[in-house]
């Protein structure tokens, strides 16, 4: 009798376990590999598993990879949240591959910036500026470069690095010298003529790499480039005397973002998670690990990091939006026309 008792007690186990099991919604989240990948999994992904009883498997790739694998899995979607940086994920939305956002999401407690629109949100900023080599700088008894305009200062012949246009920083510096000579984004022609003409003598290499460029830092190749704030903090966590300026026009606001994704199976725990992202805790971990300023205003960020970051309500109304709309249509002809007028 007692037999019979345990089997059913271990039968019946059995089932509520198999019940539990098919009841965790699995939520499939696409976001950057690195440092971004290991916050997520060491920091942000088990808490929010364990406070909605959902199990997120993460897929990492940069922007580029991600935005293709939402277009190469068209109307079958693997991914429920996709974390893309602006440019792409105003691509995205385009497409129809972001779902509209709960009106909970975007609160009173995110900056305006950071509202793309319905169906996205940002979740960190990082600011587009200098970085340079405050040893370097001290030495020679220079200033911090503090305009757009220092790019063209002869002083910077060939210890000067920009990434290409194919590279968002590299697309930021073309958009503001061409806003700086009368021109923008619906009129680009003079961010070409001043990046070729007066800018370009003054570049060593128009490097793409994140890691390369760093090389070029440690190496003593140059001593100053267009970078984000993000990385700078990197660099300088190293022990490297990496330092960021903000241009007087504005340094460029280029934003990590998030977005629910059409035909998820787990839509409401797509729209928490992004909610997650925004909460204040949540924020300074984003910022110490990837060097992006909080997005909500109610983050307390330590000292340390408000000094690096662009955090609170100055330095945040000084950042540049850029129209990314206008980017997106002529990206692909700015490139070609990148290599035969700039990197000639």
């Amino acid at each position: 009798m007692k037999k019979h008792i345990l089997m059913l007690a271990a039968a019946g186990s059995l089932l509520a376990a198999v019940s539990a099991q098919a009841q965790t919604k699995t939520l499939t989240v696409g976001g950057y590999g690195g440092s971004f990948e290991t916050l997520m999994k060491e920091l942000i992904i088990p808490e929010f598993e364990k406070a909605h009883d959902v199990k997120i498997q993460f897929v990492a790739g940069n922007s580029t990879e991600n935005l293709a694998r939402l277009q190469a899995q068209k109307g079958n979607q693997e991914l429920d949240v996709v974390i893309l940086d602006d440019g792409p994920m105003y691509q995205a939305d385009a497409l129809g591959f972001c779902a509209p956002l709960a009106k909970d999401v975007a609160s009173d407690d995110i900056y305006d910036l950071a509202k793309i629109g319905p169906d996205s949100i940002g979740v960190g900023f990082v600011a587009t500026g200098f970085t340079y080599n405050a040893d370097w700088f001290k030495e020679k008894g220079w200033e911090p470069p503090s305009s757009w305009k220092d790019l063209e200062d002869p002083k910077y012949e060939q210890i000067l690095s920009i990434p290409p246009i194919s590279n968002t920083y590299g697309l930021h510096a073309l958009v503001m010298m061409a806003r700086l000579n009368g021109g923008g984004e619906k009129d680009i022609d003079p961010g070409f003529t001043a990046m070729a003409d007066d800018v370009a003598p003054n570049v060593l290499v128009f490097e793409p790499s994140s890691g390369k460029m760093s090389e070029l830092f440690q190496s003593k190749e140059i001593a100053l480039s267009i970078w984000g704030s993000g990385r700078t903090k990197s660099l300088a966590d190293t022990g490297f005397p990496a330092k960021f300026a903000y241009p007087k026009e504005g340094a460029v606001a280029l934003m990590l973002a998030a977005c629910p994704v059409v035909e998820s199976d787990a839509p409401e725990a797509a729209q928490e998670f992004i909610k997650y992202l925004l909460d204040p805790e949540i924020q300074v971990k984003l910022g110490d690990a990837m060097g992006s300023g909080p997005v909500n205003k109610k983050t307390k960020l330590p000292p340390e990091l408000a000094e690096t970051l662009p955090y609170g309500p100055e330095k945040i109304s000084k950042l540049v939006k850029v129209d990314w709309d206008t980017i997106n249509q002529n990206r692909q002809e700015w490139t070609q026309r990148w290599a035969r007028e700039v990197e000639r």
